[in-house]
């Protein structure tokens, strides 16, 4: 981050605002001095430098601390400008000292453990559901971690002295189950506590102010929230921070500047996209919970544009019948997504432990868009039908043999 950018941060830092103004303007306080309304892109991957003992002190410093260097840019691995404001802007969306931008989610989250396996502590405490891939991530071992289940009440009892992080998810995928935040950080001690924070954005839940001493976000769903870019990002304290920008430019798990730029687009919409989505999303729970196709609505207490629901009938015929609708995976964008968890978002998660989080084979997720209610409501409504049509072929029949890890 530049000079400019770095001494408005600080300014605005003192003067709160409101969390619409700060998505509008933090990351951008310096554009007018510049003489710039748009934030530029920089998509250099290196930068000239004739001061090299200058350079090398500086990057000495970068290897005993991690803090962002002063100065000009080094090398694209090290950092980059744009990507540097869309960080700004989430840490101060999220709260926190400091984030740090990934190449996607998961990107994030290995990140968050190497950190704490390269300090010994290996072991994760964690608690289902989360979405899939995190699941497997952890279970599977393919960082070198080893993590014990629990429920939130359980969290105190499972820490042990090599426990390196407490992981929940909430509201969590797909089930849309909340943790008590507060209590759960409570619980952690001295262990620091990441909450996944997709699905409820700091629009709904900023988990730092509940205790929690990171905060991830697959940014490919909200932040970003038009389905065109893959990021991942953890909000913390700037300690933190330093040690996953050493990993970040160890690994090379960079944010490309392109996706930076479109991630701090998307923040200036995000209040009104989440809220605006969250009305439909409600709208369409009640309705779902009235309709006699369907078994059960699961929808948060805090809100949010995620609504899951289970069918009597064939969930599959759900999925093929939507046409306003688009069946895909992820989450997050304008236009409303629907997928079969058990098939695909959480397929490689083991189907026993699956199941035993709360993820049934007639259980379907829907991500709202911006689209009218009841033209949403028209599609659903027809595919519904299908579904009781088809009801004789039953879910179970599209079961599969749980997957090897």
């Amino acid at each position: 981050m530049d000079t400019a950018s770095m001494d408005a941060h600080d300014d605005v830092r003192t003067a709160p605002r409101a969390l619409a103004t700060e998505a509008v303007h933090a990351g951008r306080d310096d554009l007018a001095r510049q003489g710039l309304h748009a934030p530029p892109i920089d998509l250099s991957t290196t930068y000239p430098s004739y001061d090299s003992r200058g350079e090398a002190a500086r990057i000495d410093a970068f290897a005993a601390t991690g803090a962002e260097p002063d100065g000009p840019p080094v090398y694209g691995r090290l950092g980059n400008p744009t990507v540097a404001r869309f960080e700004t802007a989430l840490a101060r969306l999220e709260g926190t000292e400091a984030a740090v931008a990934f190449a996607s989610g998961m990107a994030a989250l290995s990140a968050v453990l190497l950190v704490r396996g390269s300090m010994g502590l290996r072991h994760v405490v964690a608690v289902r559901p989360l979405y899939g891939c995190s699941d497997h991530l952890l279970t599977a071992g393919l960082l070198g971690t080893e993590v014990t289940w629990t429920d939130p009440a359980g969290v105190a009892d499972a820490l042990r002295p090599d426990t390196g992080l407490v992981l929940v998810e909430s509201p969590a995928n797909p089930t849309l189950a909340e943790v008590d935040l507060r209590a759960v950080a409570h619980a952690c001690g001295s262990v620091p506590l990441l909450v996944d924070n997709t699905f409820a954005t700091p629009v709904l839940q900023r988990p730092a102010e509940q205790g929690a001493r990171l905060v991830l976000h697959s940014a490919t769903k909200y932040l970003g929230g038009h389905g065109d870019v893959l990021a991942g990002v953890v909000a913390c304290d700037e300690e933190f921070a330093g040690r996953l920008r050493q990993v970040r430019f160890a690994t090379g798990g960079v944010l490309h500047p392109l996706a930076g730029y479109l991630l701090l687009r998307g923040l200036s919409t995000l209040p009104v996209r989440v809220r605006a989505a969250s009305a439909t999303a409600a709208e369409l729970a009640r309705r779902l919970t009235a309709d006699p196709r369907v078994a059960r609505v699961h929808y948060p207490r805090i809100g949010g544009a995620m609504v899951a629901f289970e069918v009597h009938g064939d969930p599959h015929e759900v999925i093929a019948g939507v046409r306003l609708i688009t069946p895909a995976v992820s989450l997050g964008s304008v236009d409303t997504l629907i997928q079969h968890p058990a098939s695909i978002s959480h397929r490689i998660v083991d189907a026993e432990d699956r199941r035993g989080a709360g993820v049934g084979d007639r259980l379907l997720r829907m991500s709202v868009g911006l689209e009218d209610v009841d033209d949403l409501w028209s599609d659903l409504d027809q595919a519904l039908k299908r579904c009781e049509t088809g009801a004789g072929n039953g879910a179970a029949g599209h079961r599969a043999p749980a997957p090897a890890h």
